[in-house]
């Protein structure tokens, strides 16, 4: 189980406003653990290995055996030459490893009156869901710059751990995910709300996709973002910093910020599509299941048309 204690034993010298936003984060995690598991074995009817004996069986590299893994993945004869344990990878093993983003951002955090729970718990919860269905349909998954990829069956706990201690060091600056070129033949999903500048979108995902990996974004929204209710006086308040913005007639801004916010997003979704990304929207007053369900659908097509090249 995941604990805020993971925090505390931590780095010490997280600045204070990190460190709070952290053991937050680690607070987060137990309910969002046991969410994801309900949610992925609530659609685990029909999930199957995609692995193809005879196909690629080019090596690939070599990767240090994971606890949890079948032994007989071991290589021995690599493994007697060194002080771990070694399984020989081939090249369609890397066709099969997903890479894992969630947006832990401050701004995450938003929920409004109208969704079931905050943006940061669905995407988390739906991130390690859909982590524990890829790995039962024969994937391996990693979080994206904190952790080599897994194939375990206890891996929502394995990932939650990892985020508890890693990826909260670098959680105020996590709206965007880390500059790393993934390897050919691999995918990455990215589950965020998006709302940042057009451009460092652009150029972060095209380092992501650099090498020639693509992926699948899920744009996590809380209802109020989509429909702005507000009328009359309304004060509004920045999540990442201390801005404030009064305005009066609140209902006269909602046309703009409609248009604004339809802009914006197609923005982002033709970037995104200009380097191999499907994007998703998923509202949080409707239930997690449904993102799940229509995110699943396009990893299966993707894969289907991976097997068909």
């Amino acid at each position: 189980m995941v604990d805020a204690r993971l925090i505390e034993a931590g780095d010490a010298a997280l600045a204070p406003r990190c460190r709070q936003v952290a053991l937050d984060l680690a607070r987060r995690l137990p309910a969002a653990l046991v969410a994801a598991k309900e949610i992925a074995a609530s659609l685990m009817h029909g999930v199957h290995g995609r692995r193809r004996a005879g196909v690629g069986e080019t090596f690939w590299q070599f990767r240090h055996f994971t606890s949890g893994e079948a032994a007989q993945n071991i290589d021995w004869r690599r493994s007697a030459r060194g002080d771990g344990l070694y399984v020989r990878e081939r090249e369609w093993e890397a066709s099969h490893t997903l890479w894992l983003w969630m947006d832990l951002s401050p701004s995450m955090g938003f929920v409004s009156d109208l969704a079931r729970e905050p943006k940061v718990d669905r995407a988390l919860a739906l991130g390690l869901a859909s982590a524990d269905l890829l790995v039962r349909g024969g994937e391996r998954v990693g979080l994206l710059g904190f952790s080599r990829a897994y194939a375990t069956r206890d891996i929502v706990d394995r990932l939650g751990e990892v985020l508890a201690v890693e990826a909260s060091r670098d959680i105020e600056r996590a709206e965007l995910p880390p500059a790393v070129a993934l390897a050919p033949r691999t995918r990455a999903i990215l589950i965020g709300d998006f709302l940042i500048d057009p451009k460092l979108f652009a150029d972060r995902i095209a380092t992501l996709s650099a090498r020639g990996a693509r992926g699948h974004m899920l744009m996590i929204a809380d209802p109020v973002e989509e429909t702005f209710p507000f009328t009359g006086h309304v004060e509004l308040v920045d999540s990442d910093s201390s801005a404030t913005m009064r305005i009066g007639r609140a209902e006269s801004w909602r046309a703009d910020y409609e248009t604004k916010l339809a802009r914006h997003r197609a923005e982002i979704f033709d970037i995104a599509r200009a380097h191999g990304f499907t994007v998703l929207v998923h509202r949080t007053d409707r239930p997690a299941s449904e993102a799940l369900i229509a995110l699943r659908a396009r990893l299966e097509e993707s894969g289907s048309q991976e097997a068909r090249a």
